[in-house]
């Protein structure tokens, strides 16, 4: 579970929080949360839903279980091929779902061109 405590601690101080914060809103003590992200203690589900829905990301991510931190959406694109994005748990429209298929095909030509050079 050394990932998970990884995640936790990584996505609050992405996040700005402090320990105190995160252990309030999610109802363990601040000794607590510190045993989960140091891989001392390892949460139980609910503990793990909870984190998961505090951070906005899958229980998978925290888990390790997936990359990365939202869920994988499949879209019927107009010609009926699958398209696969990221993207957070709302419901999306289909344009947003094409913009965000754009942008990740622009990010991923720009990592090949950067990866050439390297």
């Amino acid at each position: 579970m050394k990932v998970l405590g990884e995640r936790i601690k990584l996505l609050r101080l992405s996040q700005g929080y402090s320990q105190k914060a995160v252990a309030k809103a999610i109802g363990v003590s601040n000794v607590q949360l510190s045993r989960y992200e140091s891989g001392d203690r390892k949460p139980d589900a609910e503990t793990i839903k909870d984190l998961a829905d505090f951070f906005d990301v899958s229980t998978d991510y925290l888990l390790g279980r997936a990359d990365t931190p939202a869920s994988l959406a499949v879209v019927k694109q107009e010609d009926h091929k699958e398209s696969l994005f990221f993207f957070d748990q709302e419901n999306i429209t289909r344009e947003e779902a094409q913009a965000l298929n754009d942008h990740l095909k622009y990010l991923r030509a720009i990592a090949q061109k950067v990866n050439k050079k390297d």
